[in-house]
């Protein structure tokens, strides 16, 4: 049997990073997690190849190999997936498919001729057994939430990490928070699975062997949402990096509420985490109300952010604005918020009523639906009536992107991150021969090439002014703003030009 593994390509998005990957001499961000996990589902006596989309093209050849496709999706790549079935059909080859969007959306895929809906622990086992009697079945389903400690190491083999510029690992699925906007809780559940403390070294293990040195994302929705799990990992993630002289830089994805925990931000920062994203969402408590937001709610979040920074991680955010209860000032106080909050990589997006969740049930119920979602929460479409009018909501929107996305405004929200966060563990003790060569491309295209010159400089000098040793942090993240840019102009326009502000100064910057 040839199983073809298929990735379907990501639109230019603010998370493809597509405009700062060619600096590090990557294609993609992240390898496709759940395809390399459900390779080491596969019997051992099956030819297999992977063809990640964002890497190269599927070609013809590829396709009259292979026996069977498995292709696994989100909703955003839900356009090129419906290329892949369309090729596979004109082949004359069999198409599986599965993954986060066909749990929500299996209607639209109907004529693949093999579905899965639900997580692969379940479904694959079944699929494959039958497969080999040749009696499959067209769907495979199942509302099952299986046990992680049962889910095989990925088969980090299959893939080429050369053009990657993370690898990841997951510990667990599903969320104990109830935000009415989100997906997770209705795919993953509630009560947050994680995998063995052996099971999730056994992976760090595979990596290193693998050659892997750099960065690796915890892709979990919520790294804390069993913290009592996380807790007992913890310790042991931390006797491993010491042991193995700490061969990754961490990232992972939190809920706000990670700045309570002093003893767990003390042991993340001692594993050497270094970045976290957090759904910061928006300042406005009604709005937090209105989303079910609780763990946001009645808190200081800024201060939250300064607590996190201030153990060595830089701290990503997503917020959001088209809430029913967002004031018409709402606009100015994201701004704001974003400014006082020192986060480089602000992601702001519209709100979006995903299927299946508890917004989308809501909107339908009121007759306010009026597309499906395409995931991309900042191609400046909406999917629904809002009650502020969707020209203003459109336009101020837009002015959120030109106003935190222009240089001036990122370079010093970047000069405060790195300072809030100097006490951590830095990029540059990882000193490498391709983080060099990045540096210089970066030097060239930034410092050389581009229009905004002068704002990069002045970056530079700030950061060497202040601590010379946190320059590559600064290179990378002015390879960020660069591609946060590049995406904003193609929404928004050109930006129009400010001179660059020191970080901490009292002049008030006026919206570009």
């Amino acid at each position: 049997m040839n199983a073809l593994l298929v990735y379907p390509e990501f639109p230019d998005t603010y998370w493809s990073f597509k405009h700062a990957l060619p600096f590090g001499g990557k294609r993609s961000s992240y390898p496709p997690l759940g395809l390399m996990t459900i390779s080491s589902m596969f019997p051992a006596h099956w030819n297999q190849r992977l063809v990640d989309m964002n890497i190269c093209p599927l070609k013809d050849s590829d396709l009259k190999w292979a026996d069977i496709v498995f292709a696994s999706a989100m909703i955003v790549q839900q356009h090129s997936l419906r290329s892949v079935i369309d090729r596979c059909k004109k082949f004359g080859c069999k198409v599986a498919v599965g993954g986060p969007y066909i749990s929500t959306g299996s209607q639209y895929v109907d004529d693949a001729d093999f579905v899965f809906i639900g997580e692969a622990e379940t479904t694959l086992p079944e699929f494959i057994h039958d497969l080999e009697l040749g009696i499959p079945q067209h769907i495979y389903r199942s509302d099952q939430r299986p046990d992680l400690t049962l889910s095989p190491i990925p088969n980090f083999k299959i893939i080429d990490g050369r053009y990657y510029s993370s690898m990841s690992v997951q510990f667990s699925r599903g969320c104990p928070f109830n935000c009415e906007f989100c997906d997770i809780i209705e795919i993953y559940g509630r009560v947050p699975r994680t995998k063995s403390n052996k099971q999730m070294l056994d992976e760090f293990d595979a990596l290193r062997q693998a050659g892997w040195r750099g960065g690796v994302f915890i892709a979990d929705d919520n790294f804390i949402g069993n913290k009592k799990n996380v807790k007992k990992l913890m310790p042991e993630l931390c006797e491993w990096m010491e042991r193995n002289e700490y061969p990754f830089r961490l990232i992972t994805e939190a809920s706000i509420n990670l700045a309570d925990d002093d003893d767990l931000l003390e042991l993340m920062k001692r594993a050497r985490f270094q970045q976290v994203f957090i759904g910061l969402e928006t300042p406005v408590e009604e709005s937090l109300k209105e989303a079910r937001k609780g763990q946001n709610a009645r808190r200081s979040l800024i201060d939250g952010v300064r607590k996190i920074q201030s153990y060595g991680m830089e701290v990503m955010a997503g917020f959001i604005v088209g809430f029913d209860s967002d004031p018409r000032d709402i606009f100015e106080r994201q701004i704001e918020f974003i400014r006082l909050s020192a986060i480089p990589m602000a992601v702001v997006g519209l709100l979006t009523a995903m299927p299946d969740t508890q917004l989308w049930r809501r909107l339908e119920k009121e007759g306010r639906l009026l597309a499906e979602s395409t995931s991309n929460h900042t191609d400046c479409t909406l999917n629904f009536v809002t009650k502020m009018e969707p020209d203003v909501l459109l336009e101020g929107y837009k002015t959120i992107l030109r106003t935190i996305n222009a240089p001036v405004e990122f370079y010093a929200r970047a000069c405060e991150s790195l300072k809030n966060t100097s006490s951590g563990y830095g990029l540059s003790e990882l000193v490498t021969i391709d983080r060099v060569v990045s540096c210089v491309r970066i030097l060239f295209k930034l410092g050389i090439l581009d229009s905004w010159r002068r704002e990069f400089w002045g970056f530079l000098r700030t950061v060497y002014s202040e601590s010379r040793s946190l320059l590559p942090e600064a290179m990378v993240l002015a390879a960020k703003g660069y591609h946060v840019r590049k995406i904003t102009e193609q929404y928004c326009g050109p930006f129009v030009r400010h001179s660059f502000r020191e970080p901490g100064s009292n002049d008030a910057l006026a919206s570009p």
